[in-house]
């Protein structure tokens, strides 16, 4: 029984150009696809390239496909986190220079998470955000990420006890320096 004669082969070129964007790559599932593809094309067994690379015969035969069809850039990772498409390019800017020009507690009154409101944290940004818009992001990091996203930096929240009456918490205090 014989073979079935390989029908995919990489040119010389082809295949530095994989090596090269091999290199590269600080992308491990990239790394994978370009690895197995180049082997491929360079005529290694496919049982060797598949436990070499750790994928399954299917999916190595897909990024041969991929590759063949739309070139090297086909083989890069397309899937875009789901937040990614909630807020514009000209919303999130609007929300940037906001963020920059005003205080949570300019915008927001008494609804800012921070009872200074002096600084913006990611409670005030999804207010902010969700008031102007009506969009909630499922994650609370991508308000962080937007924050940092804006040139700001983390601060620590303030802790704020509301049962505490601020006139007896000045009393208090007060009669602690006097002893």
């Amino acid at each position: 029984m014989q073979m079935a004669k390989r029908k995919f082969t990489l040119t010389i070129e082809e295949e530095a150009k994989f090596k090269t964007a091999y290199h590269q790559s600080k992308d491990a599932n990239l790394s994978k696809k370009l690895l197995a593809v180049r082997l491929y094309g360079t005529g290694h067994p496919t049982d060797s390239i598949i436990e070499l690379v750790d994928c399954s015969r299917t999916s190595m035969m897909e990024w041969v496909q991929k590759y063949q069809q739309h070139g090297l850039a086909s083989l890069k990772d397309q899937r875009q986190g789901g937040n990614h498409i909630k807020l514009t390019k000209a919303q999130k800017a609007a929300i940037r220079g906001k963020v920059h020009q005003y205080t949570p507690k300019q915008l927001l009154g008494s609804a800012c998470a921070t009872s200074s409101g002096a600084h913006w944290t990611g409670a005030d940004l999804k207010q902010l955000i969700y008031q102007e818009y009506t969009v909630l992001y499922k994650s609370p990091t991508s308000y962080q990420v937007m924050l940092t996203e804006f040139g700001l930096s983390y601060q620590r929240t303030e802790k704020v006890f509301k049962s505490k009456s601020q006139l007896k918490y000045a009393h208090f205090e007060e009669q602690l320096e006097k002893n």
